[in-house]
């Protein structure tokens, strides 16, 4: 009797310590047909097949990570308002909650109108009022201020940053918002029309440039009236790109002058806390980010660089040659309104080669719209939820669950880490408040491929579904 006692002791501290062993994880996945499921994780037996192996080091920590999020517009908010207030709330939620959606954190918006406004319009449209005595911001309390607040009611700590796509028009030489002439959307007269870059549509006199930075200033002052702290400006969306819609281009020098002379010292004489942000940069060039923070004392005043699009060729230069500056990644490529897994993968590479090369933060561009996905200037664009004006039906498109599998997992204050092995189609984080390891892991396999973790001497391993994207996370 002794002796089956002792086994029987030796049987249950075997099983304990076994349990003890297997390793707490947390595992989502989803395909193009099944989305979100949370998979039970089990820890398997070696073997020497595996597709995909990964060794992570929780001290080869790189960039800190501040946040995801998207954009607020005009027409994201005309679209959410098709549906009843109770579906209205749970996209609301699924976008926004901190313990079940998407814990969104950081979010653009623009100063005036953008290409997803519901038409054109700046915050002072009345010639010459150099002295912004006509400034308001009214037009925005009908549809983003509104937007924005139902955010703060379900996550009051979220962080709003702003960018002009246009000034007021008449700060331009054209009179216009638009640079390129179309008459399909826009009356611009043809003798102002050009894709010229590198040239100025802004007035670069000084009465002009004053003018422009209480302008900004405004704004920041306006929106924290309303209870809404702009934590930062970007000071032109897309600054070589002439666009039919509304839009500026500046010659790269010019926008140092404007920061260094005008709208950094404004800011400091006001004591306005928004940082300034030298974005959104949409061309791979780094001398159109560098001629811009080497004028003068650019750089004392900007506090990172915003990249989109085309931007994605200057990131790594720009983050070698200034490590100081923070990194974002301003707006992720839209698309042309196809929603489909196909851009999901796409962009998917999209975040690994920023997180690569040292982004701090990932924005998406339309959380939500119609089922056209067009804005007032006839571009069809992705978002992450479609909005059937006639059915009233919601879509959760493939990029909301990718976005999702991202800001889900990895908090504000986590670090990517650097890693070896098959590292192509997996982005790693570690979180120092929850001793967690996060892995987003793309299987771009037509078929089930077996995912071997070694962290720190633990090994993990798990059964990727056929083009699924999966968040594991690991506590240590």
């Amino acid at each position: 009797m002794k002796i089956f006692k002792s086994c029987l002791l030796v049987a249950i501290i075997v099983i304990l310590s076994a349990c003890e062993s297997q390793p707490k994880v947390t595992w989502v996945s989803s395909t193009d047909t099944n989305t979100w499921v949370n998979k039970t994780y089990k820890q398997q037996a070696n073997t020497s097949n595996a597709v995909i192996s990964i060794d992570i080091d929780i001290a080869k920590q790189k960039q800190e990570i501040t946040g995801f999020g998207g954009c607020f517009n005009e027409l994201g908010w005309e679209a959410l308002n098709v549906v009843s207030s109770e579906e209205k709330q749970q996209i609301l939620n699924d976008l926004f909650s901190q313990e079940d959606g998407c814990k969104f954190s950081v979010f653009r918006m623009p100063i005036g109108a953008n290409d997803y406004a519901v038409d054109w319009y700046s915050h002072n449209e009345t010639p010459e009022d150099f002295e912004m005595v006509n400034f308001s911001i009214d037009r925005d309390k009908k549809r983003l201020i509104p937007y924005i607040k139902e955010a703060q009611k379900i996550n009051p700590d979220i962080s709003v940053w702003a960018s002009p796509w246009c000034p007021p028009s008449w700060m331009k030489h054209s009179k216009h918002y638009a640079c390129k002439s179309n008459p399909k959307f826009n009356d611009l007269p043809i003798e102002f029309s050009s894709t010229e870059e590198l040239v100025s549509r802004f007035i670069m006199e000084p009465k002009y440039l004053e003018s422009y930075a209480l302008y900004f200033s405004k704004f920041v002052q306006a929106y924290k009236a309303e209870g809404i702290d702009i934590s930062a400006v970007h000071v032109q969306n897309e600054y070589n790109s002439a666009q039919n819609f509304p839009s500026c281009v500046w010659k790269p020098q010019d926008l140092g002058i404007f920061i260094a002379d005008y709208l950094g010292p404004k800011f400091k004489s006001e004591n306005i806390d928004s940082e300034i942000w030298l974005g959104t940069v949409e061309r791979p060039q780094i001398e159109r980010v560098s001629d811009i923070l080497e004028y003068k004392n650019t750089k004392d005043y900007v506090k990172g660089v915003g990249f989109q699009w085309a931007g994605k060729g200057a990131i790594e230069a720009v983050h070698a040659k200034y490590p100081e500056m923070e990194l974002m990644q301003t707006e992720t490529e839209c698309g042309d309104g196809s929603n489909d897994w196909k851009a999901a993968e796409y962009t998917f590479n999209l975040m690994k080669h920023y997180f690569e090369n040292g982004a701090n933060s990932y924005m998406y561009w339309n959380m939500v719209l119609d089922e056209t996905g067009k804005s007032q200037w006839g571009w069809k664009q992705n978002s992450m939820i479609s909005i059937d004006r006639t059915t009233k039906e919601v879509t959760y498109n493939p990029e909301f669950y990718l976005m999702k599998h991202l800001s889900a997992f990895v908090a504000p204050g986590s670090v990517k880490l650097a890693t070896t092995g098959d590292t192509d189609n997996a982005i790693i984080f570690y979180n120092e408040a929850e001793n967690e390891v996060v892995i987003l892991a793309y299987n771009n396999a037509e078929e089930n491929s077996e995912l071997k973790l070694n962290v720190n001497n633990q090994e993990i391993n798990a059964l990727l579904d056929a083009k699924s994207f999966n968040s594991i996370a690991i506590s240590l």
